[in-house]
């Protein structure tokens, strides 16, 4: 029988009592509870780390648009940036973060000019909010600053520029066709070609002064840049920068001697002028015999000579004036005073007249070759000889000494006793009232106005060692008189003269060693020419006038002229490389030959159409040479 509590037992617990014991759905209800701060924490960390990405991105398309602003800009005096270095900022900000990327907005990119030519930068950005929207949470702005600069470690910039007679021309070929005259700083004459307003030689001096702007830019008060300067044509002026002891004593040239006399009127007869009866008869015929001049050589060129006869008890004396006889061969003089550029005596003349060395040079010895062992240079290729001997020592340029005798060995002439006769200076190539002789007349000298007038003998501005320039140097050494255009392309005069004064371990060694602890200064040439190698064997230039001295081809002639001369500019460029020195080569207005290519570093030929695209190739170097780089 079941009892009252035993059936209240069997009936089990009571709705309620049941809902108090069971668990079952208490997980539920607090996963329900912590839902909301969990939410919270996760939503954080996803738009947190969004906040990351977006300001990484952010950061990184600000640096890459200050540097491609930083690249394109133009250094100038104006506190703006220039319209294309903004666009080239802009346009690589916008390449690097696109708007809408991770639902940004508002996106804003400012590129500006800093006051020590730099290019800074402001971007920013709105990011919504995704999970923490639902806290109310609001959308955040990010910003950046970025900023790029060049910075130019210590540097030696050698400057090697073709300073020939096309360089007066514009790049579209028009030229005047004039030459003038113009006066050294050692008084000495000069000649150029007169430029054509736009000239090639205007967009270069533009050009070197804005690389020298770029440069100046970019350089912390600890920084050290060396500037020098070659400007070639069929030689350089290179002399004074040269110890005396470097050049010889005494040189060889293609000139003349006196050989004797000849009647000025082309008769030997005399014009009776007295009688001496103070001489007896055996005086007065040894007189006649001696025929000595009774006053020398006069500043016409013209000596008196004396005759006598005896008659009627008396020595009747006659003048006869006579002009001098030249042999027209090689002749050694003594340039031991020359070389000091002192005004001495020319002995190549018997009328007074005096010279002043201009400064270019004839270069030391070398091995008539088409081709050259780079560890066996001769003597002009090699920078680094030092001058010793008179095989390594350099003789001075004498173009008044240094004449044209045709095609011969030896000649003697006696012609008129200025011959051939002077035109007016200053002399204008050109001109219809000249009716002077042609250049390279036989006969005449090397300082021959119209040998000088067509470039086939030039001397132009000396060479600059290696220094520190303020921009006032510079302009001064690119606008001074004497930077002019003249004389043929010799692209390996310049090439030697370049590597010689930079080379580290050679005669100049000292303009180019390291500041005392700083690391060796970078090494750079800059070869800039208008036109491709074009020797001719009647320019009196580095090597001599080579139809004569043939120092450069030997017995083989000079039909190959060009190919012996470029075999020797190439030898040159590989000995600037092979010591650490990079070399970039600018064409302008000349294509890219082959030899200018293999001359240059890899990748370091330009080729430059007119004066614009010069100078961007001038700023295009200068900021490889000032190393770009992010600086915040």
């Amino acid at each position: 029988m079941i009892g009252p509590d035993n059936r209240k037992a069997m009936r089990g617990p009571s709705t309620m009592g049941r809902l108090r014991r069971d668990v079952r759905g208490n997980t539920l209800a607090m996963m329900a509870i912590a839902l909301i701060p969990i939410s919270a924490m996760v939503g954080s960390g996803i738009d947190t780390a969004r906040l990351y990405v977006v300001k990484v991105r952010l950061q990184q398309a600000c640096d890459a648009g200050v540097l491609a602003g930083r690249k394109a800009m133009v250094s100038s005096d104006s506190p703006t940036l220039d319209s294309d270095a903004t666009d080239q900022a802009n346009a690589s900000f916008r390449n690097n973060f696109k708007e809408g990327w991770m639902r940004t907005n508002a996106v804003s990119f400012t590129p500006s000019k800093t006051t020590d030519q730099q290019v800074s930068g402001t971007a920013s950005t709105n990011v919504p909010m995704t999970i923490m929207k639902m806290f109310s949470a609001p959308d955040v702005t990010l910003n950046v600053t970025c900023e790029a600069r060049y910075d130019v470690a210590d540097t030696d910039i050698m400057f090697v520029l073709d300073t020939t007679g096309s360089m007066a021309c514009t790049s579209g070929g028009s030229c005047t066709s004039k030459v003038a005259t113009y006066t050294r700083e050692n008084g000495t004459t000069g000649y150029k070609s007169v430029e054509s307003s736009g000239s090639k030689i205007s967009g270069l001096r533009t050009a070197v002064l804005n690389f020298y702007d770029t440069i100046a830019a970019n350089i912390d008060p600890t920084t050290h840049v060396r500037y020098g300067f070659v400007t070639y044509s069929s030689t350089v002026n290179a002399g004074k920068a040269l110890p005396s002891d470097a050049i010889v004593d005494t040189w060889t040239y293609q000139s003349r001697s006196l050989a004797g006399t000849a009647p000025k009127y082309g008769a030997d007869n005399g014009n009776p002028v007295s009688s001496t009866p103070d001489l007896n008869q055996t005086d007065c015929a040894a007189a006649n015999k001696v025929r000595t001049p009774a006053t020398g050589f006069k500043t016409d060129g013209t000596a008196t000579y004396v005759t006598t006869s005896w008659s009627n008890n008396k020595c009747n004396m006659s003048t006869q004036p006579l002009k001098p006889t030249w042999r027209y061969q090689p002749v050694t003089f003594d340039t031991s005073q020359y070389k000091t550029g002192a005004e001495v005596p020319d002995p190549s003349k018997v009328d007074g007249s005096k010279t002043t060395w201009a400064g270019c040079i004839e270069e030391r010895d070398t091995t008539a070759s088409a081709s050259f062992d780079p560890d066996d240079l001769p003597p002009d290729l090699d920078p680094d000889l030092p001058a010793t001997d008179a095989a390594s020592k350099w003789r001075p340029m004498w173009p008044e000494v240094e004449y044209y005798r045709g095609n011969y060995t030896s000649i003697d002439y006696s012609g008129d006793v200025t011959a051939p006769k002077t035109p007016p200076a200053p002399y204008v190539y050109g001109d219809s009232a000249y009716t002077g002789t042609d250049a390279t007349t036989q006969y005449t000298s090397s300082a021959y106005s119209a040998n000088q007038s067509s470039g086939y003998y030039s001397c132009g501005k000396p060479v600059q060692r290696l220094t520190e320039m303020t921009r006032t140097e510079v302009s001064d050494y690119v606008n001074a008189v004497d930077f002019v255009a003249l004389g043929g392309t010799y692209h390996d005069t310049g090439m030697i003269w370049g590597t010689r004064m930079i080379s580290p371990t050679g005669i100049f060694k000292d303009d180019t060693k390291a500041w005392p602890g700083r690391n060796t200064p970078n090494r750079y040439i800059i070869f800039m020419t208008d036109g491709d190698m074009a020797p001719n064997e009647k320019i009196y230039g580095m090597y001599g006038m080579e139809y004569y001295d043939k120092r450069v081809t030997g017995k083989n002639g000079t039909s190959n002229l060009t190919n012996y001369h470029n075999a020797r500019f190439l030898a040159e460029c590989a000995a600037a490389k092979a010591r650490n020195i990079k070399v970039f080569v600018i064409g302008f207005g000349q294509k890219l030959t082959s030899q200018l290519t293999d001359c240059a570093s890899p990748g370091k030929a330009y080729y430059a159409s007119d004066n614009a695209a010069l100078n961007s190739a001038f700023q295009d170097i200068a900021k490889q040479v000032a190393l770009l780089r992010i600086s915040q």
